[in-house]
């Protein structure tokens, strides 16, 4: 069976096939390529013969990573269906996004799943950047927690959070979900006298300045899953012990590499 790179080189006339991408990342029905830039004049001629050769229905070219403040994929669509709207599945859990406007790592998978396995009965999680459901939707899915608050300050993800509650048939009575700044929201929960038992700080490149809201909700024996990206989870330990100094680490994970020494993270730290 011939290889996806194989595959393109034996239909594509170029010179420079040596550039030719060697795999793809499919999210549901979406095929997602990384081209070379000098490979960017075939982009048309590649999307149509992925199309062609592989079942999926839209095929989009990495721009340049995630933007702004609300983490903004750039990806084009190069072949197929302007309607990149698609249902992914993970280990048992749907996500519904479009991922030309929200971002989604294949690589988060263990960790997702980790966390949630880690609830224990009657918890009160609050997840301060939810996102489509990434952890929300898991931990739910196990129903073990008493009450997630999830927070979510993009509208795009809110809904698309609203929609993945509906599509995995989670309990609402257990997850109440905000289309708001986690840091208004901590104010509100604070003033109701709400302390969490785990914390989710999932937000890169760092939430190293939403710990002193975190800080608010915190009582003693509660944990916290803080991601951030950096050279070394030491460094991570150092900024978690800024904000509160009796911290004791329970795990630091390895999540992926982001760039050549540099990673992403994961510190569960315990009140």
């Amino acid at each position: 069976m011939s290889s996806f790179k194989d595959i393109l080189k034996n239909q594509l006339n170029i010179k420079n096939s040596e550039l030719l991408p060697s795999g793809y990342q499919q999210i549901g029905d979406i095929c997602i390529i990384n081209l070379n830039k000098e490979l960017l004049r075939y982009k048309k001629q590649i999307g149509k013969i992925i199309l062609q050769n592989f079942k999926f229905k839209t095929i989009l070219s990495k721009k340049s990573g995630i933007t702004g403040r609300k983490r903004l994929p750039r990806l084009e669509i190069i072949a197929g269906d302007k309607d990149t709207e698609t249902i992914h599945n993970e280990a048992g859990i749907k996500y519904k996004f479009d991922p030309r406007k929200i971002m989604f790592s294949k690589g988060n998978v263990n960790e997702r799943h980790r966390i949630a396995k880690l609830v224990k009965k009657g918890e009160i999680i609050v997840d301060m950047f939810a996102g489509i459901g990434y952890f929300t939707i898991p931990i739910a899915k196990e129903d073990k927690a008493k009450t997630i608050y999830a927070c979510e300050i993009n509208p795009i993800s809110y809904k698309y959070l609203n929609e993945n509650i509906r599509l995995n048939k989670i309990n609402k009575e257990k997850i109440q979900i905000f289309n708001a700044d986690c840091r208004k929201v901590i104010s509100k929960l604070k003033k109701q006298n709400v302390k969490a038992d785990r914390i989710l700080m999932g937000l890169l490149p760092s939430p190293r300045k939403y710990l002193k809201y975190a800080k608010r909700i915190a009582k003693k024996g509660t944990v916290i899953h803080y991601e951030a990206i950096n050279e070394s989870p030491e460094k991570l330990i150092k900024e978690i012990r800024a904000e509160f100094p009796n911290v004791r680490i329970l795990k630091t994970v390895k999540v992926k590499s982001y760039r050549p020494r540099v990673w992403h993270f994961t510190v569960d730290a315990k009140i």
